[in-house]
């Protein structure tokens, strides 16, 4: 597990994952031209649970989901 610290709504929480997690957040940031902080940001502002990490796999896994859905299938 990872653990980082930043500011989310003005007020400082540490988030802790661990490295794939990270890598992919990362990668969905760059992708969307924002900073890791707004991405964080984002997903907690539209989270459904209430643990923030939780909350930061399963945008993790919805990302994943919709690129896989989005890939062509192999021919046969």
């Amino acid at each position: 597990m990872d653990k980082r610290s930043l500011s989310i709504a003005g007020h400082r929480t540490s988030i802790a994952l661990e490295p794939a997690f990270w890598t992919a957040l990362e990668l969905m940031a760059d992708e969307a031209g924002q900073t890791m902080t707004a991405l964080i940001c984002n997903i907690d502002a539209n989270r459904q649970t209430t643990n923030l990490s939780s909350a930061c796999r399963l945008a993790v896994l919805d990302w994943y989901r919709a690129r896989a859905e989005t890939q062509p299938t192999g021919s046969a």
